[in-house]
């Protein structure tokens, strides 16, 4: 008997000690999280870099080629070029400007001892490009960081073909804009990032890593306008200039500083189908555009905006539009 009792006494203990061991190799569970969700909620909190929530206040942030050329004339402004080397050096570019190439941007940013300017100006070829990568220094923090406006077409005739040809083509499309609206899609899940990371700062490194090494993402309205289904149309305009002087058929209607956010519509916008996102130049909406593709959404910025697709009803509504007084006819450097 005292041979058996010993006997289970052994069996539970072995067993015992069998289920604690397993229970102590067993590691912890990784917090499961919705990485866009945390990294938006982050980013419109008082605990994202800028301390607001960008998108929802200050954005977009665009200077004049005008206060430009003021501040480079006494050393107040940072001058960073993201054209290409080659037309940098043989077309010209302003003076005291660096070349920087779009990838190295965040790099070239934190080498800048931002104590010594007023103001930080990204410069491309007509805006875009630039609006873009200053969406993305100014969500990191940089808040001295604007683009220059319309870009190197506004500071002399000798660069300005790019935005003279987008206006000379700019009524190709009037006939098709509708004051017809479009309902916005339901609320669902926001799209799913895998970076890993738990919190919004570190969510918000890695993706901004990924989004610069991809450049800037843009769409023409040729391309649109060639299968308007494929796309989930963004306007980004007032109620007002959504119904005159209309958009393209089936965009739908989101306002500025007011609708990109988890509570309201943000969680409308599609993780399934490409979200082409318009403004007047194609400026505002590569601002927007940058921060859409941090959350993880496949957003394109749709180049010239209406200025190449309706300028003549822009111009009868007085909206922001590319003409000859905007470029300002400075000198540059070879």
């Amino acid at each position: 008997m005292k041979n058996t009792k010993l006997y289970w006494l052994s069996i539970l203990f072995a067993f015992l000690f069998f289920t604690a061991c397993n229970k102590d190799d067993d590691p912890t569970p990784t917090p499961q999280v919705n990485e866009s969700e945390v990294l938006a909620k982050f980013l419109e909190s008082t605990a994202s870099p800028l301390q607001k929530d960008y998108v929802n206040t200050d954005m977009p942030s665009i200077m004049a080629a005008s206060e430009v050329k003021t501040l480079n004339e006494t050393g107040q402004v940072y001058i960073i070029d993201i054209r290409s080397l080659d037309d940098f050096n043989n077309l010209g570019h302003i003076a005291n400007a660096h070349q920087v190439d779009f990838a190295n941007i965040l790099t070239h940013v934190q080498g800048i001892n931002m104590d010594d300017y007023t103001k930080v100006a990204i410069v491309c070829y007509t805006g875009q490009t630039a609006s873009y990568a200053a969406s993305l220094l100014r969500i990191m923090g940089y808040d001295k960081v604007f683009s220059m406006k319309w870009g190197m077409c506004s500071w002399n005739e000798d660069f300005a073909g790019s935005w003279n040809n987008a206006i000379a083509n700019g009524n190709a499309y009037a006939t098709q804009f509708t004051s017809d609206a479009t309902e916005k899609g339901a609320k669902g899940d926001m799209p799913t990032l895998s970076t890993g990371e738990t919190t919004g700062m570190k969510i918000l490194e890695s993706r901004m890593n990924s989004v610069i090494a991809d450049g800037f993402a843009k769409i023409t309205n040729a391309t649109v306008f060639g299968n308007l289904s494929n796309y989930y149309i963004l306007n980004y305009w007032p109620a007002a200039h959504y119904e005159n002087p209309g958009h393209i058929p089936g965009a739908m209607q989101y306002t500025p500083k007011e609708s990109i956010r988890t509570d309201l519509d943000l969680k409308t916008l599609p993780t399934d189908k490409t979200i082409v996102v318009y403004c007047y130049t194609g400026q505002t909406s590569a601002y927007l555009t940058a921060y859409l593709r941090l959350l993880g959404y496949d957003a394109q910025s749709l180049l010239f905006g209406t200025n190449g697709m309706i300028y003549d009803l822009m111009v009868d509504q007085g909206l922001t539009t590319f003409n000859a007084d905007q470029i300002m006819g400075y000198d540059y450097e070879k």
